[in-house]
């Protein structure tokens, strides 16, 4: 079973072309695909557009009375993801709903995900990756993060800590949750998917990547991303990470 975890706020215009695209993926694929939207408070005919599909596609809908921020909203999906599966192997999907990524990319992530690997990332960086549409401020962002996140905590396999656009095993993400709890995503904004992939990797998931063409020349509307926030995220995620880190270095249970 694949469930795919479609964080919307205000996307009636983009999320149909997006279950679109999920519609035209073969049947093989698509005869074990769920798509969960989770509507974090939007404002617009989001959560309408996506009952309108449930003749299309196997498609469910959570819907936050208020916008909750991007973390709270992939929390909400996972969890619900990892109560609706059985099967340790199962496939977890999260991608952003505003149609700049492309479904055709999920079989090549499962694909990973039966090699052995527990956290799949559809990647700009890796090789033959592209990214079209995207603003210079908001590459040097993307990079600059990933560089830095790097730098900091070094995941073999990694390098685009910030795309959203993955796949997870389920017994990984369970594994998430009971290390973690509630705490598996703290993150309100767009670090959380940075932060996401750190922890799992802290508790031994092994983790890959696949190119990505990212199509952010399709989206409808601005972007709900606020750089000068979004940076001060990131230096605040690193700085809280590394103090979590050194404090259990330091502790008499790591030194023995």
């Amino acid at each position: 079973m694949i469930t795919a975890v479609l964080p919307a706020y205000n996307e009636e215009r983009s999320l149909p072309l997006l279950l679109d695209a999920y519609a035209e993926l073969p049947p093989n694929c698509l005869g074990q695909l769920r798509i969960l939207v989770v509507d974090d408070g939007s404002t617009d005919r989001t959560a309408e557009r996506t009952l309108a599909y449930q003749d299309r596609v196997s498609v469910d809908l959570i819907s936050h009375g208020k916008n909750r921020g991007l973390g709270v909203a992939v929390r909400s999906g996972l969890t619900w993801a990892c109560n609706h599966t059985t099967a340790d192997d199962d496939v977890v999907i999260t991608m952003d709903a505003d149609n700049t990524h492309s479904p055709a990319l999920i079989p090549a992530l499962v694909d990973r995900i039966k090699e052995g690997y527990d956290v799949v990332i559809a990647s700009r960086y890796a090789l033959g990756g592209v990214e079209r549409g995207l603003s210079v401020w908001r590459r040097l962002l993307s990079r600059g993060a990933s560089m830095l996140l790097t730098l900091f905590f070094p995941i073999a396999g990694a390098r685009d800590y910030t795309c959203g656009f993955r796949a997870y095993r389920a017994s990984a993400l369970r594994r998430g949750f009971e290390q973690f709890g509630d705490q598996l995503i703290e993150e309100t904004g767009f670090t959380c998917m940075a932060e996401l992939l750190i922890k799992l990797a802290s508790v031994g998931c092994r983790v890959t990547e696949v190119p990505l063409t990212l199509r952010y020349d399709l989206k409808s509307g601005v972007s709900k991303m606020k750089v000068a926030r979004t940076i001060l995220r990131y230096g605040r995620l690193i700085a809280r990470r590394r103090l979590l880190t050194d404090s259990a270095m330091a502790s008499p249970t790591h030194r023995g």
